[in-house]
């Protein structure tokens, strides 16, 4: 028999892998380097990985969604990253459809809750 909690957290690992990109893209208006965008996510509920975050970052810089500059003035260089002129218009969509889906969302679970 299947544990409810395991099954849950499947899911809920599901539901937040697609929500890493937003949530990253929201801290980005201002330069970040990777590691320092860990410890702030975490803070505001979502926790990534930095195997994850990492990935993500240079993928979201290859699509033209960020822009980086190494900072070499430090002991230990840093790519800080930051929203490109795209990526904020990007952001700014995926934000107008994540408030959508969650109206949306909302009417699904309360019509199933009421029913």
């Amino acid at each position: 028999m299947t544990d409810v909690n395991e099954t849950i957290n499947g899911l809920l690992s599901e539901l937040r892998r697609g929500t890493i990109v937003i949530s990253v893209l929201s801290q980005l208006s201002k330069p970040q380097y990777g590691y320092s965008l860990v410890p702030v996510l975490a803070e505001k509920g979502i926790p990534v990985d930095p195997g994850t975050l990492y990935p993500l970052l240079r993928r979201l810089e290859k699509q033209g969604l960020l822009e980086s500059k190494w900072d070499t003035n430090e002991a230990r260089p840093r790519k800080y990253y930051l929203l490109s002129p795209f990526g904020r218009k990007v952001y700014a969509g995926l934000c107008r459809e994540w408030r959508k889906l969650i109206i949306s969302m909302e009417d699904i679970i309360d019509d199933n809750e009421g029913g």
